[in-house]
C-alpha cells in the first residue's frame, strides 16, 4: 500500500492559460492506478478564477474557506461559502473562483477518464465575472 498525503508534493501556481490572477494549487492526492480520483486544495486570491471548463466525469468542489463564486454556462453566479458542497454534472460548462475582495480555498475532487480529468476552455472575461 502507498500512502501519499498532503505536502508530498509541492504547491504550484494555476497556469495562466487556465487561471485568471493568482492562483496555488496544493495536491491532495494524485491518480494511481486503479484510482481515478485525483484531490486539489486550490486558492483564489481576491479577483482570482479559472477560465470556463468541463469534466469528463463532473467535479465536486468543497468550500474550505473565504468567500467564492462559481458560474455554470447560461446560470447566475452563484455565492460560495465555508461548507458549501457544489456539484458540476459531466460535462457542463462552468467556472469557479474568489469574490473581487476575499480570497477563497476550496477541495476539488474530480476522476480521470481515458487519461483526462479536465477540458479548459476561453478565460472567463471582467464582465463576466462581474467585477
Amino acid at each position: 500500500m502507498e500512502i501519499k498525503g498532503a505536502g508530498s508534493v509541492a504547491s504550484s501556481r494555476g497556469p495562466a492559460d487556465w487561471f485568471t490572477g493568482t492562483v496555488r494549487i496544493d495536491p491532495l492526492f494524485n491518480s494511481f492506478a486503479p484510482e481515478r480520483v485525483q484531490g486539489a486544495n486550490v486558492t483564489f486570491e481576491p479577483g482570482a478564477r479559472t477560465a470556463w471548463h468541463t469534466h469528463p466525469l463532473g467535479q465536486t468542489l468543497v468550500i474550505v474557506s473565504g468567500l467564492g463564486r462559481v458560474q455554470r454556462e447560461g446560470g447566475p453566479i452563484e455565492e460560495v461559502r465555508p461548507g458549501d458542497v457544489v456539484w458540476f454534472a459531466p460535462g457542463e460548462k462552468h467556472w469557479h473562483g474568489a469574490s473581487p475582495t476575499t480570497a477563497m480555498t476550496h477541495m476539488a475532487l474530480q476522476e480521470v477518464q481515458d487519461g483526462k480529468v479536465v477540458d479548459w476552455m476561453e478565460k472567463v472575461t471582467d464582465e463576466q465575472y462581474g467585477s
